[in-house]
């Protein structure tokens, strides 16, 4: 097992969308948080279904940027796991989902 978690910043330049996936599921959140966010950035429809699972993450902030890098991908099938996210406990998860839900309605 590597000392470190995987290179986030690496795999982004490299658009690595595979890479980005997997590193949703590494145990460490931050990792997690940086995978979601790299993949928002990217924008690559593949990551729709990873990043809708991890609407369900344990720490919000992995759920906010999963919210955030679905509203900026665009896909039709974040519609309905991102009204889920809007009963969400945490404020700034409802707010990521809310605004990626006006995103949605507005390139749609």
């Amino acid at each position: 097992m590597p000392l470190f978690g995987p290179n986030i910043e690496k795999m982004s330049k490299q658009r690595d969308v595979e890479g980005l996936i997997e590193a949703l599921k590494h145990k460490d959140a931050n990792v997690r948080f940086g995978a979601a966010k790299a993949l928002g950035d990217i924008r690559d429809a593949r990551a729709v279904e990873p990043l809708i699972n991890a609407l369900k993450d344990r720490t919000a902030s992995v759920r906010v940027a999963a919210a955030r890098a679905l509203g900026k991908i665009g896909d039709a099938k974040a519609v309905e796991p991102l009204t889920q996210a809007l009963k969400d406990e945490e404020i700034f998860v409802l707010m990521a989902a809310r605004e990626a839900l006006e995103g949605l309605r507005e390139s749609g």
